[in-house]
């Protein structure tokens, strides 16, 4: 199976696709910028033209993203909802099954502590998918979700 993992941000996106199947491998990663200068509407625009060229690369079966967590103050809340919303409807247009995850459960699936750092998950993404360079920490991100939806949905 492919899976394509996104860790949503309004200036700065990641996503990983992965195969499941032999091994667990990467397929591709990096992360979406946009401009901090360029108006929302551009920069929604923007996640959704390189997550649908990033379809057009893979045929991915499924999608996981990460849920939203508490922003230090409501305007970051909502700026960060509507990339979510962004990314939701890209994979909702390609057909997709998408599986969300909250950062705890994610943490959990990859080092079984909840409370792990970023640091602890990259270094267990690296460990599981066999990367000699560190990816950057929203790659990471992005590949923990989707390996976080390999461990809970494929047996």
């Amino acid at each position: 199976m492919i899976v394509l993992g996104v860790d949503p941000g309004s200036h700065a996106t990641g996503f990983g696709v992965i195969s499941t199947s032999p091994v667990v491998r990467l397929l591709e990663g990096g992360v979406i910028r946009t401009s901090s200068k360029a108006p929302l509407a551009e920069r929604l625009h923007t996640i959704h033209n390189a997550l649908t060229e990033v379809f057009s690369r893979h045929a991915i079966e499924a999608m996981a993203v990460e849920d939203l967590f508490n922003a230090k103050n409501a305007r970051s809340s909502l700026i960060l909802g509507h990339a979510r919303g962004v990314i939701l409807l890209t994979g909702a247009e390609a057909g997709l099954e998408v599986a969300s995850y909250a950062p705890r459960e994610i943490k959990m699936a990859m080092t079984g502590n909840g409370s792990a750092t970023k640091e602890q998950v990259r270094f267990m993404i690296m460990r599981i998918l066999g990367l000699k360079k560190e990816p950057a920490m929203d790659m990471s991100d992005a590949l923990a979700v989707a390996l976080t939806y390999k461990n809970r949905r494929i047996r």
